[in-house]
């Protein structure tokens, strides 16, 4: 075993003695030692109940002859952190949480892992941290939120929070229904209920071959997620036996897979930050033109909240993932030959799984849409590419022309948009918030929810080298690389500069001539750096574009 090297032989007499100290029995340590890496805090609504997801796996663990040890990983909740300074160390953290797992995993020398988190980083830093580390792994998440119900019947949720908030500034809620929304929007533990990040990421985990069926979708308040836990807790044991690796499983097939499973779903535009980051991790490198090549073969099957009315537990009862991938299955659009941790290929795990609900997952030949959910845009604006979620955007705002509203801060811009200062057609521009320039590349979900909530979903877009929440609607477009910080275009546009976007064409332009953009240039010089001390200052220093997932080097 590989944890023989700190258990066992008189070399190893004092590692003994400190696992002795532990209360660890002789008979204990004669079996694999699987770290179980749990993500539970008291901050996040979607950790909350991983201390009960813990124990059950540990229960699986014994229950199919190991020995699991817990230890913690960190997690932050990206709506509690949501438009203050917060914000900008949510992303950060998914490196933090794969350093300080790859370092514990290592130190100890276990023999395999079962990574439990919930929310929007934690699962890919845990992703990012298997593929490194490289030993046995399995995936068992927290499970989501249940939707909640306001008074009216209406089921609601998280961005519909956010957007009450616009609808209030516009006169068009009072204070009594905006504390209906507080109360009704999040009623469970568990990540927040529609297709947004967190999620959206839960989901790949299935698609990738690292979760068992359900991982992404069992609702974390259901005892089924228990079941699921105790069955991950055993299926380890089995990976350790066969010796079934992360990089084994999450193959370049595999990767493809995830992001054919992406566009389907319609998930969170975040994932062309976390796949590429993961994939890294596994020498493997994604670009953002791969991903418009599986859109555009790929039907988008499914309108989860924001982009429609149906949650995370529609889609539990429409058979998961599992279900979506029968689908695209139909038409050849999966590598069913990949291995996974159930020991056994996709063809064999999709194996008389049917669609149980062709409304909330549309059948293969009647999809929402004949391409994905998510479009990579390319232009003088972006030439690196950035980002929109289609299949969450009117279908007026598909193509769109208008003059630019500049901002170099989301502060400022969502000032403006309260104060009542954006026009229909306008397209608002929110620079310095990348990756380097924010420093940490905050999500923008207050301003587009401001925007949709104000009843300018349908006429103004937004841009952005910043990125979005999951929980994100309307035409709001980010990742834009190069990023102002580094030069890019979106540094040289000014106020009523025309800015044309064409999603069905994957194109975003700004109308402004060759010789006019040089000039600019000269007279460019980069701002100060928004934060010059810590772990931001350092994490500015070594991150790269977003068109690269935002690795470190």
């Amino acid at each position: 075993m590989r944890s023989d090297v700190a258990k066992k032989g008189i070399p190893a007499a004092p590692n003994r003695s400190l696992f002795y100290a532990l209360g660890y029995t002789r008979e204990e340590l004669e079996r694999p030692l699987i770290g179980v890496v749990c993500s539970y805090n008291e901050i996040v609504p979607g950790h909350m109940n991983l201390d009960k997801i813990a124990e059950a796996v540990k229960a699986g663990v014994r229950a199919a002859g190991g020995t699991p040890i817990e230890f913690p990983a960190i997690a932050v909740c990206d709506g509690i952190a949501m438009g203050h300074i917060g914000m900008k160390y949510s992303l950060v953290t998914r490196d933090l949480i794969a350093d300080s797992t790859e370092a514990v995993a290592m130190a100890h020398q276990f023999d395999g892992l079962v990574m439990i988190p919930n929310c929007d980083k934690n699962v890919p830093g845990l992703l990012m941290a298997a593929a490194r580390v490289n030993i046995p792994t399995i995936f068992c998440s927290g499970g989501p939120m249940l939707a909640g119900r306001l008074e009216n019947g209406r089921r609601t949720c998280l961005s519909h929070m956010f957007e009450a908030v616009g609808a209030y500034y516009a006169g068009k809620l009072d204070e009594a229904g905006m504390e209906e929304y507080e109360d009704c929007a999040c009623p469970t533990c568990g990540s927040c209920s529609g297709m947004y990040t967190a999620n959206s990421m839960n989901c790949l985990t299935e698609a990738m071959g690292m979760g068992l069926r359900g991982n992404g979708t069992i609702p974390a308040v259901w005892s089924a997620r228990l079941r699921l836990a105790k069955h991950a807790g055993m299926q380890i044991m089995a990976l350790v036996e066969k010796n079934i690796r992360p990089r084994d499983i999450m193959t370049e097939a595999a990767f493809r897979n995830a992001e054919t499973v992406d566009m389907a779903l319609g998930c969170s535009t975040n994932t062309m930050l976390h796949l590429p980051a993961i994939a890294h991790e596994c020498g493997i490198e994604l670009d953002l033109d791969q991903s418009n090549a599986i859109s555009a073969r790929t039907p988008n099957l499914c309108h989860l909240a924001p982009a429609g009315e149906t949650y995370m537990e529609d889609l539990e009862a429409a058979g998961g993932v599992y279900a979506v991938m029968a689908e695209l299955d139909k038409k050849g659009l999966l590598d069913t030959s990949v291995m996974t941790v159930t020991g056994k290929p996709l063809a064999e795990n999709l194996a008389g799984v049917v669609n149980r609900d062709p409304e909330t997952i549309r059948p293969i030949d009647h999809p929402f849409s004949p391409d994905g959910g998510i479009a990579v845009l390319k232009g003088n604006l972006a030439p690196e590419g950035c980002v929109v979620k289609r299949s969450a955007v009117a279908p007026e705002m598909m193509a769109h022309q208008g003059p630019a509203r500049v901002f170099d801060s989301e502060e400022d811009a969502i000032a403006a948009i309260y104060a009542g200062k954006i026009a229909a057609g306008d397209v608002v521009v929110i620079r310095y918030e990348g990756p380097k320039g924010g420093p940490g590349m905050r999500e923008m979900l207050n301003p587009t929810s401001a925007i949709v909530g104000m009843g300018l979903g349908e006429s103004v877009a937004l841009i952005t080298d910043g990125r979005f929440s999951g929980a994100t609607r309307g035409a709001a477009i980010g990742h834009v690389c190069p990023e102002a910080a580094q030069g890019g275009p979106i540094a040289l546009v000014e106020d009523g500069d025309l800015i044309s976007i064409d999603i069905p064409s994957n194109t975003i332009t700004l109308e402004v001539d060759e010789a006019t953009l040089r000039a600019r240039r000269a007279s460019w010089t980069c701002p100060e750096p928004k934060v010059k001390t810590g772990y931001l200052a350092r994490y500015a220093k070594m991150v790269t574009s977003a068109a690269r997932g935002a690795v470190l080097e």
